[in-house]
């Protein structure tokens, strides 16, 4: 983990399950603040809580003012010390989305960084978004030394986001819009395209 490498921003809507990654060089604090102020833009509603874990690159004075020093501020909690399954929900994009597409690998040239971005603001967002269908847990139940778990039907975070109530028409009118524009088969070769660029240089780099 010593010297500095590209580490990706995961964030996870409790909600809707809609997701949105970005790429930073290191953990500095305003680059990943300007990373989650770009998030925030690219979310179809507004953010009302922002949950973290205990990292410095999170809980630090640049991401508080810029949840607080605002005319509606946003809800800024962090994780319980030594619980790392309070963030389950972003553990499991780290694996879905993160992981099983670029591996563990240690992306430490810094060019691999704008490419990242570049294929998560793209077709990464649109594919994961509106095509990867996920559960939702709804209860779970104790029977003698068995746990129960009960999930809904899987739904891609866009149908959520379309049935909530809470989302405006116009923004489901955009979405329904955009939607209907997308090819999922075109989207995940675009990817591949675009993570075979990344893994060319970054085994160049490695050589």
């Amino acid at each position: 983990m010593a010297g500095m490498f590209a580490f990706t921003i995961d964030c996870v809507d409790i909600a809707t399950g809609w997701t949105e990654q970005r790429a930073v060089w290191g953990k500095g604090e305003t680059d990943v603040v300007a990373k989650v102020k770009d998030i925030e833009t690219s979310l179809p509603f507004p953010l009302l809580g922002f949950d973290s874990d205990n990292g410095s690159e999170f809980l630090n004075h640049h991401l508080l003012r810029h949840f607080t020093d605002r005319k509606h501020p946003v809800q800024f909690t962090r994780s319980r010390a030594y619980h790392k399954d309070d963030n389950a929900h972003v553990e499991q994009k780290n694996w879905t989305h993160v992981r099983q597409w670029l591996g563990y690998h240690r992306f430490d040239n810094p060019q691999v960084v704008p490419l990242l971005n570049e294929l998560y603001t793209t077709e990464w967002r649109l594919f994961h978004n509106f095509f990867c269908p996920s559960v939702k847990l709804l209860k779970k139940d104790r029977v003698v030394s068995k746990t129960i778990k009960r999930y809904d039907t899987p739904k891609t975070p866009y149908q959520r986001v379309m049935e909530s109530e809470d989302i405006p028409p116009g923004v489901k009118k955009e979405l329904t819009d955009l939607f209907q524009t997308l090819n999922p088969f075109h989207l995940r070769k675009a990817i591949e395209k675009r993570l075979s660029k990344i893994f060319q240089l970054h085994c160049k780099n490695s050589r």
